[in-house]
């Protein structure tokens, strides 16, 4: 349906086709029967969008209780805003029905930053092998605003952003995306988004960075750095772990050291996700064939490796990492759950690598067949957070 799904499918494609390996772990039966830790963690309301559509990106206030996100239909598309204590949508805005929707426009939210400022991209679809698709990018400062309030114009031409670092603390924020025309380089944007200004634009290294390397996404705001995993045999059966990197969002230096070897002939394959503690120099990592977690101490350029309840494996391979710097906890998105004989669950981890409890009952979901994966957004001061499910125009609130 646009360009952005695209390049992200082909991304997730190279995820399953070394699913379809040989090294493909059988899920246990006994894996039902397992016992864990719990501390109270509980599912809350289901947020249903307000046009049926499926969910193309969310985000909530770290300090407030609104929330937005994108939703896109066959007839309709939207941005909508809501309220994360109570999961009622709020309000409705730029909606679109008709022949921008059939051609293929839409939107996807971009995060939600310090100060309550919502990034939502408009995609205006291109035409195949004749024009790309150009990004045209809507603030919303703050949120609960209800309306978009400014443009957010990137240096880059026809930039398009596929994620961004997790930071509701610091003003500056850093984004990855690509260069929709010419050879698509993958780039860092270093920015002030409220502000709608820019620092250093950070060229990556295509054979490091590309999307077939599956580049995951952190910020370490207390040393100005970027943070991120990836895959250097592209998920191969055998390879090296990924590789851990620091980004000086100043002068763009880089610094890399080889992620923790995960045990077995498999090895670890792709990172799916990594969430950082700016506080602690912690960082977390999953990897994909190994069904693992790797803890690192970034600093010291050190880690060590964990199995996902009931001894992990690729079936259930852990995805989205969210930090919660507060308590000091990771929680780990697991779409196919190993704590229950069905659905999908939310592990939570303490930094020091112990397991916390296990909230079971999710029914994870990816909007536009597998294309937006599943994100966790969390308010750490309420201990509550929104992931995605359980249908594609769904989010399930949760307690922890």
């Amino acid at each position: 349906m646009l360009a952005r799904r695209l390049l992200i499918a082909l991304a997730i494609a190279g995820i399953s086709a070394c699913g379809s390996s040989n090294n493909f772990t059988v899920p246990p039966a006994a894996a039902s029967a397992a016992v864990t830790k719990s501390t109270g963690g509980s599912l809350g309301p289901v947020l249903s969008t307000s046009d049926g559509g499926e969910i193309f990106g969310f985000d909530v206030d770290q300090k407030g209780n609104d929330g937005v996100l994108a939703s896109a239909s066959l007839t309709d598309i939207s941005v909508q805003t809501f309220d994360a204590t109570t999961g009622k949508i709020t309000k409705t805005l730029g909606e679109f029905k008709g022949a921008k929707v059939a051609r293929g426009d839409d939107y996807v939210a971009d995060g939600i930053f310090d100060g309550d400022v919502g990034l939502v991209d408009f995609q205006k679809a291109g035409k195949p092998g004749q024009t790309p698709a150009k990004d045209m990018y809507h603030l919303l400062g703050p949120v609960t605003k209800e309306r978009f309030t400014g443009k957010w114009v990137p240096p880059v031409k026809l930039f398009n952003v596929l994620q961004w670092a997790p930071n509701q603390s610091t003003s500056t924020v850093v984004l990855f995306g690509y260069q929709r025309e010419g050879s698509d380089p993958s780039e860092l944007l270093v920015s002030d988004v409220a502000k709608g200004t820019f620092g250093k634009v950070i060229t990556l290294n295509a054979s490091e960075f590309s999307l077939g390397t599956a580049p995951q996404l952190t910020q370490d705001t207390v040393n100005n750095l970027a943070v991120m995993a990836s895959s250097p045999s592209y998920g191969a059966a055998g390879g090296p772990p990924p590789v851990i990197t620091t980004i000086d969002l100043q002068s763009g230096k880089l610094k890399q050291f080889a992620g923790v070897a995960c045990p077995g002939s498999v090895g670890c394959g792709y990172a799916n996700g990594i969430g950082y503690d700016s506080a602690t120099g912690i960082a977390c990592t999953t990897t994909e064939l190994d069904g693992g977690l790797e803890f690192y101490d970034l600093a010291k350029e050190t880690g060590t490796h964990e199995l996902l309840p009931n001894g992990g494996g690729q079936y259930y391979a852990g995805g989205f990492v969210a930090s919660d710097p507060v308590n000091k906890l990771f929680l780990v998105a697991q779409p196919i759950s190993s704590t229950s004989s069905t659905g999908s669950s939310i592990q939570v981890y303490q930094e020091s690598g112990a397991l916390l409890e296990s909230i079971n009952g999710f029914n994870f979901t990816y909007a536009g067949d597998f294309v937006i994966p599943v994100r966790i957004s969390i308010n750490p001061g309420t201990r509550t957070g929104w992931v995605n499910g359980p249908g594609s125009n769904q989010l399930q609130e949760f307690a922890y």
